[in-house]
């Protein structure tokens, strides 16, 4: 189980105090993710993700999270597992490269 905390404020930027509160309270949830945690902030810095990791999966470092896609334009946390991921995997790596072995992946490319 890993663990997510996110902020999202469209009215103004969220300032340097906000951000170190969403370190804290992702250090509050080491123990659902021990293995590794990362943050992202947005470029306008209005919405903040960090993310817990319990790697189970994907033991590599290409299933840190948060991940992005097409130059930071999109980008995930996610708790949760995809079942079928391989199946699904499968069926799109002619179309695309992924990054990791993980069920949550970002893929490179359209």
């Amino acid at each position: 189980m890993c663990g997510i905390v996110g902020l999202v404020d469209f009215s103004a930027p969220l300032g340097e105090q906000t951000r170190q509160l969403l370190v804290k309270a992702s250090d509050r949830l080491a123990t659902r993710g021990p293995d590794s945690s990362g943050l992202w902030n947005s470029p306008c810095s209005q919405v903040v993700l960090a993310h817990r990791r319990l790697a189970i999966i994907d033991l590599s470092p290409g299933g840190i999270q948060p991940m992005h896609l097409a130059g930071e334009r999109f980008s995930i946390v996610f708790n949760g597992e995809i079942y079928n991921y391989r199946s699904l995997r499968a069926e799109l790596e002619p179309h695309h490269q992924f990054r990791s072995h993980s069920d949550t992946v970002a893929a490179l490319g359209c």
